[in-house]
């Protein structure tokens, strides 16, 4: 196993940091990372807000659900799938841009992905620590709006960047059995083997919380599924110029 496999199998998610100042010439060797990696045909299609702001900080971070590390992380960042900046470059051609299409929605929310997931392995591998907070799309529209959003730019989550000041165990994940499948999806084994699974993600709750939670997988999972999930986005993102056609 090399040293780059063991270090992506080594994430965990980071929720308390020390005081220690992450330099920026650090934050920009990682937004760098972000930017080589892979993105469909050229599209390029993410921006990253760093807030600096300490009001706005503290109202990100109320608004995602009172999450305080997202005002207290020493750098907090805000990955946006930005389809703004290519209606700048047609606008340079004189060629009218067709919008609203699923496919460029698409494309830029995987563009930020990989892009993102580049900056944590970068921060990662400097010894940083880097939590991702979804939470920011429970009232997306005020984040955005604090952020002056153009049009065609969407938040698509933020991501807490800093100094590790906790060391929790790695979070087991599905067999690879359940995730790897060969020529077709063959799923009659999934059950028996999710079953399995839960008892590891019991163990791992119980260890956590000094047996406070015993949750597993599959009842987080549907105990989470049968809630609606975020309603106002498809309206948000429409209202922003993308999922019209």
């Amino acid at each position: 196993m090399t040293d780059v496999i063991k270090l992506i199998k080594s994430h965990r998610s980071i929720r308390k940091f020390t005081d220690q100042v992450v330099d920026q010439t650090t934050v920009e060797d990682c937004i760098a990372a972000g930017q080589a990696a892979p993105t469909s045909s050229f599209i390029q299609a993410c921006t990253v807000i760093q807030v600096n702001t300490p009001e706005t900080r503290a109202s990100i971070a109320e608004w995602a659900g009172n999450q305080t590390y997202v005002a207290q992380a020493p750098v907090f960042l805000v990955f946006c799938a930005d389809m703004h900046r290519h209606k700048l470059a047609c606008e340079m051609h004189d060629a009218p841009m067709q919008t609203g299409f699923t496919e460029q929605f698409i494309t830029a929310t995987v563009d930020c992905g990989l892009f993102a997931q580049n900056v944590a392995l970068a921060a990662e591998s400097l010894g940083l620590g880097i939590v991702y907070i979804g939470g920011i799309r429970n009232q997306i529209d005020k984040v955005a709006n604090a952020l002056n959003l153009p049009e065609l730019v969407y938040p698509v989550f933020g991501m807490c960047l800093g100094y590790p000041d906790q060391d929790p165990e790695v979070k087991p994940r599905l067999p690879l059995p359940v995730i790897l499948k060969q020529d077709e999806y063959n799923f009659t084994k999934d059950c028996k083997e999710i079953a399995e699974y839960d008892n590891a993600v019991r163990d791992y709750y119980r260890t956590r919380t000094g047996g406070q939670k015993e949750m597993t997988w599959s009842e987080q999972i549907s105990g989470m599924l049968v809630k609606e999930a975020r309603p106002h986005m498809l309206s948000f993102l429409q209202n922003r110029g993308f999922l019209e056609k």
